[in-house]
């Protein structure tokens, strides 16, 4: 599971012209339905662009990126199907066409493609190494998969090339994944600063990040101010309802956290915020709106995410082989920070507590400033027998944050009673 796998901040592109091959076979199938294009102008601008010229490539581009702006402005990610869809028909028409293989890496991202994407990646910067937007693609694809020192070096070459809010995002989430927290504050700040004025999307984004930041760290009410300055440029913007909804809850406000979270899976659902909002039921007493928002997270749709399901059975004590199973796969791909924590817990809670003390090491490589890692790493410690290393990490999960996880934060202390 991803705790923030970065989306690509559009950038501007520029259409060009495309070849003028017939492809009756792409034009037939080019047009969804006039319901999925309805939410957006731009959408629907395209769509009529393409029914004058249905052979054209730079239509079809056109189009990708009217659904990739919207799923993010919307928080409808099932968009990004029909952007895919686009993107296809654009490169069959023309294999060549640059702005559609540019989309197609991005794509990949989205879908958790990240091998792919960087291969695209990199021979879309063979082609031209000024490319910021190839660039983006590549610092992303490099640290969903782990290769941090990589990540770190295209992100710089980002920064030195053109320094931009996409830039300075994905430096400030490299800051903080190595525990830089001062850092990642002060570039999630520069990158609101400089996003687009005319993009409420992407300053809504950049903020949310800040949010985030301040959050990981124990600073509810700093995370909380910006989500409301998130939400004054989109007020049903659905990371920042997550986040502000989070943050109350983590200051004890319990009952306006399920507002703010129910008003973003009402937008944009997902496993984690609906997850969440389980948690806050059933710290409510509500153990039968618990239970319900914990079976809906299970239901394999389109925002399904295995990952976050593994975690929480994990937790619960459930389905332990099909988490561990589902954990392995993830590292096996992608070997990064996360998808190795949630090995090492899964690992712990099939009993392997060698292998899982092992795979919490390699979590802990860049000194990620995770209260959940810490707690994870403290938890298998204790198990281990090392109980001043174990103490010591479970004081670190909850100094940092003793609000990490609603219900396994109580799960740290009960621990920590026990070490005396």
């Amino acid at each position: 599971m991803k705790t923030n796998v970065l989306l690509l901040i559009l950038i501007a592109i520029s259409a060009t012209a495309a070849c003028s091959t017939s492809a009756e076979n792409v034009a037939a199938k080019a047009v969804p339905t006039a319901e999925r294009a309805a939410p957006s102008v731009e959408i629907a601008d395209a769509l009529t662009a393409l029914e004058r010229t249905p052979d054209s490539a730079a239509n079809h581009t056109r189009l990708a990126v009217a659904y990739i702006k919207h799923a993010r402005l919307s928080g409808d990610f099932t968009l990004n199907n029909d952007a895919e869809r686009a993107v296809g028909n654009a490169l069959i028409i023309d294999p060549s066409d640059r702005q559609a293989r540019k989309l197609r890496a991005s794509l990949h991202l989205t879908f958790h493609r990240f091998a792919e994407a960087l291969a695209l990646g990199m021979q879309l910067e063979n082609e031209d190494p000024t490319d910021p937007f190839v660039l983006a693609v590549i610092t992303d694809a490099l640290t969903e998969l782990g290769k941090y020192p990589e990540a770190v070096t295209a992100a710089q070459r980002m920064i030195d090339r053109k320094p931009s809010s996409s830039a300075y995002a994905r430096v400030a989430h490299l800051r903080w994944l190595h525990g830089d927290h001062k850092g990642a504050v002060e570039l999630y700040k520069i990158a609101a600063r400089t996003a687009d004025p005319l993009d409420k999307e992407a300053q809504s984004w950049a903020l949310s990040q800040l949010g985030d930041e301040y959050w990981r760290n124990g600073k509810f009410a700093d995370a909380e101010k910006v989500y409301d300055e998130a939400l004054s440029f989109l007020p049903e913007y659905p990371r920042a309802l997550a986040g502000k909804g989070r943050a109350r809850a983590s200051l004890g406000d319990l009952a306006a956290g399920a507002v703010y979270l129910s008003r973003a899976n009402a937008t944009a659902p997902n496993t984690d915020t609906i997850i969440l909002l389980g948690d806050v039921y059933s710290k409510l007493g509500n153990t039968l709106e618990a239970a319900r928002q914990y079976s809906l997270a299970e239901v394999e749709n389109d925002f399904f995410d295995a990952h976050r399901v593994a975690l929480r059975w994990a937790d619960s004590g459930v389905n332990l082989e099909k988490a561990l199973q589902i954990a392995q796969e993830d590292y096996d791909t992608q070997k990064d920070i996360y998808a190795a924590d949630i090995l090492a817990w899964c690992l712990f809670k099939n009993g392997k507590l060698t292998d899982a003390r092992s795979m919490i090491a390699e979590a802990m490589r860049l000194k990620t400033r995770d209260a959940k890692i810490f707690y994870h790493a403290g938890m298998i410690e204790a198990a281990s027998g090392n109980r001043g290393r174990a103490r010591k990490l479970l004081q670190t999960a909850l100094r940092l944050n003793p609000k990490f996880d609603l219900i396994q934060a109580e799960a740290a202390k009960t621990a920590l009673l026990k070490l005396g």
